[in-house]
């Protein structure tokens, strides 16, 4: 799916659910992008867009969602709790509505009231959007239908139309425009600036009862409605193309590079052996020189390594389009640099880039969704970035549950004009156990 961060504002409701205040605290669901842990759904409750109040957390925690990719398949997601927001994995990269229905409670106003909210987002392609479903555990729902320049509204209650109902838009700077809706319950808004939208109606059942010991007098609903726009929002970002540009371009890379020979030590889980090894400028390695390095184990784990620091060297491997790159969410202050969004592609890609450097690299394999974070660098000779400390994590696609964990240690020495591998270690992390490897490269000679 091509997406970029996708924060979504669910609400802007008052305590008094009249006018919007701007003391009033906020509802509201974020989908984000594949990023470090995956793809996942938070649902804030605060008075600000950026950050979840955690007074109010135990109020919401009981919120439940449902994942829908496909028309009419609803899935439960698990919603865990944090110190100010709730968090969902969301195991999908296709076009996705996510749906939640939350209970608030009894609320003592000019009457006693039973409030409740049932937040929904969309994100993706706008004709796989089109074709996803209302949930019929949700009695007031807002079904959105995309077009070129507007989308159109259509308010559902028990899955019939509701005529003559005013929706409320919220502008990305919170800027609120009323829609009345027709006969058939629709209305249409006309976006002229991208941007994060939502949009709530309000809904009262004139019935009374009585929950946890508390009587009201009527029920009040709110669905919401939340999206990015344009939605299918893959559309270029000049600046993250440049940041991106400028990172890789910071990289230390092996131009004109020949291949290497060097003799090798290898540690692997108490084994040690030694041997000569080649390394071509494609990456391919191998083990023909004396004296030779018999371990099998070894071999392939040194040949994997070594293709690895070489694709990762040479300078074709950079990816360099200029037709792909976005911001996938405002936060330029975030510790690991700012998110970019990489559309198109084998993989959904997504890169932190912080002074320069490209800091995380997150990706979905299928199976497997992996994260790189950078712990260290340094700087050669020409001032460019090569790494020292890394991390890798490996999680499942459908869970979100971490598979294993691979740190790694990088040492550099010069020779001519290129800084080749003196040394490299490996410590993997899984279920099994701990598993430790190394390898040390001495005499390092370039290829004539």
């Amino acid at each position: 799916m091509k997406r970029s961060v996708f924060t979504l504002l669910i609400g802007l409701l008052s305590w008094g659910f009249g006018a919007v205040s701007a003391q009033a605290h906020f509802l509201f669901i974020q989908v984000g992008p594949h990023a470090e842990a995956g793809r996942n759904v938070e649902v804030f409750f605060s008075e600000r867009a950026t950050a979840g109040d955690p007074l109010f957390v135990a109020k919401v925690a009981h919120t439940e969602l449902w994942l829908q990719d496909e028309p009419g398949k609803f899935v439960p997601l698990t919603v865990n709790r944090g110190t100010d927001r709730l968090r969902a994995y969301l195991p999908s990269e296709r076009s996705v509505s996510v749906v939640g229905r939350c209970e608030y409670g009894v609320l003592k106003r000019e009457k006693p009231f039973l409030l409740r909210y049932y937040p929904k987002a969309v994100s993706g392609k706008p004709d796989e959007v089109a074709k996803l479903l209302r949930h019929e555990a949700i009695p007031l729902e807002i079904m959105p239908t995309f077009a070129k320049d507007s989308i159109t509204l259509t308010v559902l209650r028990d899955g019939k139309p509701l005529a003559n109902t005013v929706l409320t838009t919220i502008d990305s700077d919170l800027t609120n425009e009323e829609l009345i809706t027709d006969a058939a319950g629709r209305a249409t808004w006309r976006l002229t600036e991208s941007g994060q939208f939502a949009v709530y109606v309000k809904h009262v059942v004139p019935q009374a009862g009585a929950k946890a010991g508390e009587n009201y007098d009527e029920i009040r609903e709110f669905a919401t409605l939340a999206f990015d726009w344009p939605l299918d929002n893959s559309r270029v970002d000049a600046d993250a193309v440049a940041m991106f540009e400028r990172a890789i371009a910071a990289r230390a890379a092996w131009d004109n590079f020949k291949g290497f020979t060097a003799q090798t030590s290898v540690y692997l889980d108490g084994r040690r052996s030694e041997g000569v090894v080649a390394v071509k400028p494609d990456g391919e390695v191998s083990f023909d020189g004396k004296p030779v390095l018999e371990d099998e184990a070894a071999r392939e784990w040194v040949r994997d390594q070594l293709h690895s620091l070489v694709i990762h060297r040479v300078p074709s491997s950079g990816i360099r389009s200029k037709s792909v790159l976005s911001f996938a969410d405002k936060d330029a202050e975030h510790p690991l640099g700012r998110l970019l969004n990489f559309h198109g592609g084998r993989f959904a890609s997504t890169y932190r880039i912080r002074e320069d450097e490209i800091v995380v690299a997150n990706r979905s394999l299928g199976r497997e969704n992996m994260s790189l974070q950078m712990f260290e660098s340094e700087r050669n000779a020409e001032n460019k970035v090569l790494p020292r400390a890394y991390q890798v994590q490996y999680r499942d696609a459908q869970t979100g549950a971490i598979i294993r964990v691979e740190t790694f240690r990088n040492r550099w020495q010069r020779v001519g004009k290129l800084d080749l591998p003196e040394s490299l270690a490996q410590t993997v992390s899984a279920a099994g156990g701990v598993s430790v490897r190394s390898l040390k490269l001495q005499s390092l000679k370039l290829a004539e």
